[in-house]
């Protein structure tokens, strides 16, 4: 990493932290995110037995994958993996929140075009903006994963449905695909933020990038869609083809002349 990298990257943070909704979108939700699963296992936990669940309320796929656990642990597990979509949720909402500002932003203030004006590439710029974003977006989501796993023996949750939580399905999604899927977000938010000229525009159209996990949930509560290994490392690969393209685009779409003579 460049010091032109790390000084775009600080003087992001020291801007995007001045205001106040990102602030409250990096520190609540990911503590709102947090506490749903854990009120929603604390509730199970003292009124499933062991084995009263009914098998029939998840799709037959995920039932005979719950090999080890018993049926009340099998049902909190399919549920739990509902919400594990709301940890890869959180490196998607973060970010972009920080990026989508983070161009037209400085457009409104009017401090882009000195910015543009130093000798900074454009590949420079975007990784230090593009990184700015995911990493505050990342951390909270581990942070608040850590959390989560901290507090799943205080509400519970049995030594089995603690190793699956733990296991590699849950893992994958929120170290690996998560952290991907804010890197695309990111780059998504920068191409918009780039095009348009009013803050709010930019955040709105950058959400467009969450509908796909937004799909994969309801096809999961359906039963079309089973969150598993198999299923997972096949979303990371598209996920990873997705963020080159973006990146691509992004780089060539960001035209500094066009950006500065676009200002209303």
């Amino acid at each position: 990493m460049t010091d032109r990298i790390r000084t775009i990257m600080g003087k992001e943070w020291t801007e995007v932290f001045k205001n106040k909704m990102v602030l409250f979108t990096v520190l609540f939700m990911p503590l709102l995110f947090t506490a749903l699963p854990l009120i929603m296992l604390g509730t199970m936990s003292g009124s499933v037995s062991a084995d009263g669940a009914d098998m029939t309320d998840m799709p037959a796929q995920f039932a005979r994958a719950c090999a080890g656990l018993s049926s009340g642990d099998c049902m909190q597990a399919y549920l739990m993996n509902e919400f594990m979509l709301l940890f890869m949720m959180m490196p998607l909402i973060i970010p972009i929140t920080i990026a989508a500002y983070s161009v037209v932003g400085e457009k409104a203030t009017r401090s882009l075009e000195p910015l543009l004006a130093t000798p900074i590439t454009t590949e420079e710029l975007l990784a230090g903006k593009g990184l700015a974003a995911v990493i505050p977006g990342v951390l909270a989501t581990w942070l608040c994963f850590g959390i989560f796993l901290l507090l799943l023996p205080v509400v519970g949750v049995s030594a089995r449905l603690f190793a699956y939580i733990t296991g590699p399905t849950w893992l994958l999604a929120v170290l690996v695909a998560g952290p991907l899927m804010a890197v695309m977000a990111v780059n998504f938010a920068l191409i918009v933020s780039s095009r348009v000229n009013d803050p709010r525009v930019a955040e709105q159209l950058s959400t467009i990038i969450i509908l796909p996990l937004l799909a994969v949930l309801f096809g999961s509560l359906a039963g079309i869609i089973i969150l598993n290994v198999t299923n997972m490392l096949i979303g990371i690969l598209i996920i990873v083809v997705v963020d080159v393209a973006l990146i691509w685009v992004g780089a060539r779409l960001f035209q500094r002349e066009v950006i500065l003579t676009r200002w209303k």
